[in-house]
């Protein structure tokens, strides 16, 4: 230890040095907007590097988040986004042959041969370049998918899932905080909807689950209401479906009834009480929720879904016309010929289009031939989700690594059937999704140890005076 801070204190100061003589010579250099972003993107790198297993994987999603705020500093983190998660795949690479401490099962091949699948839908294409470049990014995406979550992982389970809790609470709190200010930080209602209902509601509410102190519980309990009134407020139909589930199955595979009845009460006594005491505004809400949310604006008499039917047309008869190989992986045929005017590493509005589906997205993009290793991928994922229930309501034992992950992919996999992000690398709840889906691979109870009570959670040995998970059920 003290070995290598010694050699973090010399790299220190020949950096101090370095950079001391470029603001001699280079006055310029410090003085430029862009130098000084591009300085700042090369030290959040080599930190990151430097404490590989410990920081890489916080840094990633904080770099996809900053960009998608569009903060001053946007264009850096727009740019920088693709740099961190390209070293990230390498050097997760480089770590992980080198050690041989891990394993690549059906699934990690099944992400593969997905990759190959778009690099053929590319290569037939109109807009080649495009294609190809968003293709890089999905497998640079799957490469530090199945490398860099792992290692951070591996033999730091109490640490990393601890500090996955708190970062989802001080994300629930800042969120929360800019919405009361009516900052939109996440850039529109569906994000909101997405983030809150996909990923804060199923992990505050599994460690609601676990033993812990008093405070701690109610805190949780106070953000995880937080969470749920911002996915009701974002009007967001896919992610109150999702999180719904993925909270209704929490509770129901760990024989929480109780709990899931009590939730459900507190909600119809809250509504009962609105509708009693201020009826006329309560009509007025009922009507609001109506247009903005079930019909979102649309006229009553087309259906719930008439938001949804015209892209859904749209991607249909895109895979219709290009039945076999699609229209290109990222990119949409609107019949403009390919050129120097598109742009190469933008989507632009000749390129790009809405599918209202994830899958639907997907299918149009590489065809019906290569849409197959992206559904036995997904199926390989549903798998891990059916094994991590059936464990669950074996023991119900909340102490188990696989289940924030599965609840977290099971409500990424409804969520994504009526939004296009689950194959978009340059969205950060894409990052998560995958990265959270290939440990949800390693993490998974084997269908042997859900028939056998098998205790393969882990225990907060790092925390255990607060949070204490109770042993298997038998």
């Amino acid at each position: 230890m003290a070995e290598r801070v010694s050699k973090l204190i010399v790299l220190g100061a020949v950096a101090v040095c370095v950079l001391a003589y470029c603001a001699y010579v280079r006055p310029g250099y410090f003085t430029s907007t862009v130098y000084l972003e591009g300085l700042l993107l090369l030290e959040c790198l080599a930190g990151a590097i430097w404490l590989y297993r410990q920081i890489f994987f916080p840094i990633l999603l904080i770099t996809f988040l900053l960009a998608g705020f569009d903060p001053p500093l946007g264009g850096v983190w727009n740019m920088g986004r693709w740099v961190i998660l390209g070293v990230g795949a390498v050097v997760g690479t480089v770590i992980m042959v080198r050690e041989r401490s891990h394993h690549f099962g059906s699934a990690h091949f099944l992400a593969g041969f997905a990759v190959l699948a778009a690099i053929v839908s590319a290569a037939v294409s109109r807009y080649t370049v495009l294609s190809f470049s968003k293709v890089l990014s999905l497998f640079l995406l799957f490469l530090y998918a199945v490398t860099g979550p792992r290692l951070a992982l591996t033999g730091r389970e109490d640490r990393f899932f601890a500090g996955l809790l708190v970062s989802c609470e001080v994300f629930v709190a800042g969120i929360a905080a800019a919405h009361f200010l009516g900052r939109d930080v996440l850039g529109n209602p569906n994000s909101l909807g997405a983030v809150m209902g996909v990923v804060a509601m199923p992990i505050l509410l599994w460690a609601l689950l676990l033993r812990q102190e008093a405070f701690a519980h109610r805190r949780r309990v106070l953000l995880f209401g937080v969470a749920t009134y911002l996915t009701f407020s974002s009007h967001a139909r896919a992610a109150m479906l999702a999180s719904f589930l993925a909270c209704g199955l929490l509770c129901v595979g760990l024989r929480k009834y109780r709990l899931l009845a009590q939730g459900i009460g507190i909600l119809v006594i809250v509504i009962a009480i609105g509708a009693i005491v201020q009826p006329e505004a309560f009509s007025d809400t009922v009507s609001a929720i109506n247009s903005s949310v079930l019909y979102k604006g649309k006229d009553p008499t087309e259906g719930l879904m008439s938001s949804r039917e015209s892209p859904w047309e749209q991607t249909v008869d895109a895979i219709r016309e290009h039945f076999w190989f699609g229209t290109g992986f990222g990119t949409s045929d609107n019949g403009q010929v390919g050129s120097t005017d598109i742009g190469r590493f933008a989507t632009t509005t000749a390129t790009s289009s809405e599918h209202g589906s994830s899958y639907l997205a997907i299918t149009a993009w590489v065809g019906i031939l290569g849409v197959l290793p992206f559904v036995f991928l997904m199926g390989a994922l549903a798998r891990r989700v059916v094994h991590t229930v059936s464990w669950m309501a074996r023991t119900g034992n909340p102490a188990h690594a696989a289940i924030p992950l599965a609840m977290i992919v099971f409500a990424g996999m409804i969520h994504a059937a009526f939004e296009d992000w689950l194959f978009a690398p340059g969205y950060y709840l894409c990052v998560f999704f995958w990265s959270a889906a290939f440990l949800l691979v390693d993490q998974a109870p084997t269908p042997e140890a859900a028939g056998s009570h098998a205790p393969l959670f882990w225990r907060f040995k790092a925390l255990r005076r607060p949070w204490e998970p109770v042993g298997p059920i038998r």
